[in-house]
């Protein structure tokens, strides 16, 4: 076939129009870039409940016995307790660890307020600093000492060991991991199980502040030194994450069938026997028995990929949420809630996560764009499910666990 002018003359436009197409065309190969990192700004507390405590007159056995059961003899609950009521199965999966990382863990009872009230400061949560606070007093902490912990592991006269846990409650928040020489510091004087139930203490009080500042928990009434010091300037100075996944386990498994997870926190049996959180969030909430484990796993997804969590992105791509299989689209996930193809209650979805990872809290108008579907449950069980999975974000990274063999890793993300 012989060409003639037409055929060159057109062969040269589809060119100049694929060419045209290539430098206007949306790049998107693997993973995008995450949102912005928590610690940017001061978290903004909700100046009224998005859900109520629960009223006195409508306590029933079972939440008299949670009361009982989690509470000391003779303590009047408070408004963040009175909020968790709403779902007694909830109570049982949030307080059974906090209990443990606040009263039973191997830390020393100085160390667990420290963590505590550095990891409320850090989100804003004046429900959980005036909680603390009294606690903190009896561990021997000083006024001056409680308001240093606001100021951060800069402030002048902290102990080096104490500073540098302080250090690990900030590079957990703001990177979800810890750097090596914190941690090598941390290991230098610590066992396995204390290092781990220092994660623990930084993840689980996260997940707590992340659950009360959403639902718009308003912290119980104090005196004025025992509230969250506003006129400290809010800054969380950090160096950039070391890596994203690390090549061996700071904290080796049991030996054994099984996965990683459940093998490496098995190494502590009183803080393994503590973590079910998780289990309300796959077995007891109202998202699976309502026919939306599609939304679970875009939440849980989510909060993985911004927390950079390989095992737990690995594990709910794969095996125990099983997002391949329902469909979700696993690779759009990672481009977030503005990425064209989403349904757009899924988009908020997305939006929802993404907000109370970056800000600490959700904003008003993706918790009601929430609303147009979900009841006051639903919300509640949104909220767990993201904050729960924060906390495992947190605790898995800091200890390295490695994802099981043959699942999905994390997609790359471009550098920022």
């Amino acid at each position: 076939m012989r060409l003639t002018f037409q055929h060159v003359f057109r062969s040269r436009q589809l060119i100049r129009v694929c060419l045209i197409l290539l430098v206007f065309a949306p790049v998107q190969l693997g993973g995008q870039p995450l949102p912005d990192r928590p610690g940017g700004s001061r978290p903004v507390a909700l100046t009224k409940p998005r859900i109520a405590p629960l009223p006195e007159a409508q306590w029933t056995d079972d939440h008299k016995q949670r009361i009982a059961k989690f509470l000391p003899a003779g303590a009047r609950p408070g408004n963040s307790f009175r909020t968790l009521l709403h779902v007694p199965e909830l109570v049982d999966r949030t307080m059974t660890l906090y209990n443990y990382v606040t009263e039973g863990s191997s830390l020393a009872p100085r160390i667990r307020e420290l963590l505590a009230l550095r990891t409320a400061w850090l989100h804003g949560s004046d429900v959980v600093w005036r909680e603390r606070v009294p606690f903190a007093r009896k561990a021997g902490l000083t006024d001056d000492e409680i308001r240093k912990i606001a100021q951060g592991p800069s402030a002048a006269g902290w102990d080096a060991f104490e500073a540098n846990l302080l250090r690990m409650a900030d590079q957990l928040f703001r990177n979800s991991f810890v750097n090596d020489s914190v941690h090598a510091m941390m290991a230098s004087r610590y066992d396995t199980c204390n290092v781990m139930d220092a994660g623990v203490t930084v993840a689980d009080v996260a997940s707590l502040a992340l659950l009360y500042n959403t639902l718009g928990v308003q912290p119980d009434q104090a005196p004025a030194a025992d509230r969250m010091p506003m006129d400290v300037a809010y800054r969380v100075d950090v160096p950039a994450r070391e890596t994203i996944t690390l090549k061996e386990p700071r904290a080796v498994p049991l030996p054994g069938p099984g996965a990683n997870n459940p093998r490496t926190f098995n190494l502590c049996p009183k803080l393994a026997a503590a973590r079910n959180g998780s289990g309300y969030v796959n077995q007891i909430s109202m998202l699976g028995k309502t026919g939306r484990a599609r939304h679970r796993e875009l939440l849980i997804l989510r909060i993985g990929w911004n927390s950079q969590s390989e095992y737990e992105w690995s594990e709910h791509v794969g095996p125990v949420g099983g997002a391949r299989k329902m469909d979700v689209p696993i690779e759009r996930v990672t481009m977030g809630p503005d990425a064209p193809g989403w349904d757009p209650y899924e988009a908020n979805l997305l939006r929802f996560v993404d907000e109370l990872y970056r800000d600490s809290v959700v904003s008003d108008r993706t918790w009601n764009a929430l609303k147009q579907q979900y009841d006051d449950r639903l919300m509640i069980d949104a909220t767990i499910t993201a904050a729960n999975y924060r906390m495992v974000s947190l605790a898995l990274n800091i200890l390295g666990v490695q994802s099981n063999p043959g699942e999905e890793k994390l997609p790359a993300v471009p550098s920022r």
